[in-house]
């Protein structure tokens, strides 16, 4: 019997298999992955040291290809795409938002935020860049240069930029690892407060798991597989199944 499912993929991985190396120095970083990232909704992506959580993220964002198995954005196959087109999708249709903010130092706040959308040649929505402005709160300060700002607030400025230009999925890799754990938190708090106003889609891999509670479903990962999922996470209850996976790994630290 066929089920239909109610909520639409953002994006969404089937058997994905990723394999570095050849022969006996050959790593499976992943084994055989299936899991979905809903539209509208926050997913956190955790799992020890070397489970394959960057590298999901990576193949699902077409950063990196699979091995074998397929990715998808919404209904569009990775796969399928050639260079080009691959790299227009992930322009148009996808936001990152990385550790490092990565931000160019000679733009001010307003340049940085409306970057990608420049060098794609639009003008985008005035209305929704306007809108994200006060969502991260930062519009007593779209004249500053990075360097005028705290991590924290060039954090924020990733995120607008991630944002800018409606993408389908954000994807977040380590958002607050350079940031104290209250800056993180804004920046975390942030990151809900743009999956709850704007209907858009966040994924993001952390090891922390405070951070993990900031989301609407955590999916865990151990030695390349998709081992449990969790909705409703608790920092408590994330650490403990975090404990149960890897009771080596240093957990809670400041984010």
């Amino acid at each position: 019997m066929t089920t239909t499912t109610t909520v639409r993929s953002a994006a969404r991985v089937t058997d994905a298999v990723k394999v570095y190396g050849t022969g006996d120095t050959g790593v499976r970083a992943l084994d055989g992955v299936s899991v979905d990232f809903p539209a509208g909704r926050f997913t956190a992506i955790m799992g020890p040291s070397g489970s394959g959580k960057s590298t999901l993220m990576h193949c699902a964002a077409g950063l990196d290809t699979l091995t074998s198995g397929t990715a998808h954005i919404g209904d569009t196959a990775l796969g399928a795409l050639d260079d080009r087109r691959l790299t227009l999708l992930r322009r148009d249709r996808v936001g990152f938002v990385f550790q490092a903010f990565n931000l160019v130092p000679t733009l001010t706040v307003e340049e940085n935020i409306t970057l990608p959308l420049d060098l794609a040649g639009g003008k985008g929505d005035r209305e929704w860049i306007d809108a994200l402005v006060d969502v991260v709160g930062l519009r007593d300060r779209l004249h500053h240069r990075p360097s005028e700002l705290s991590g924290g607030q060039q954090q924020r400025v990733a995120v607008a930029r991630a944002f800018a230009g409606r993408p389908d999925v954000v994807f977040a890799d380590e958002p607050t690892g350079n940031l104290d754990s209250r800056s993180g938190g804004e920046v975390l708090g942030l990151l809900g407060r743009a999956v709850r106003q704007t209907s858009r889609t966040v994924v993001m891999v952390t090891h922390d798991p405070v951070a993990a509670a900031h989301a609407d479903e955590v999916v865990f990962l151990a030695d390349g597989r998709l081992v449990d999922r969790m909705t409703a996470p608790t920092a408590d209850k994330v650490l403990d199944r975090m404990k149960a996976l890897d009771t080596t790994a240093p957990l809670g630290g400041p984010s």
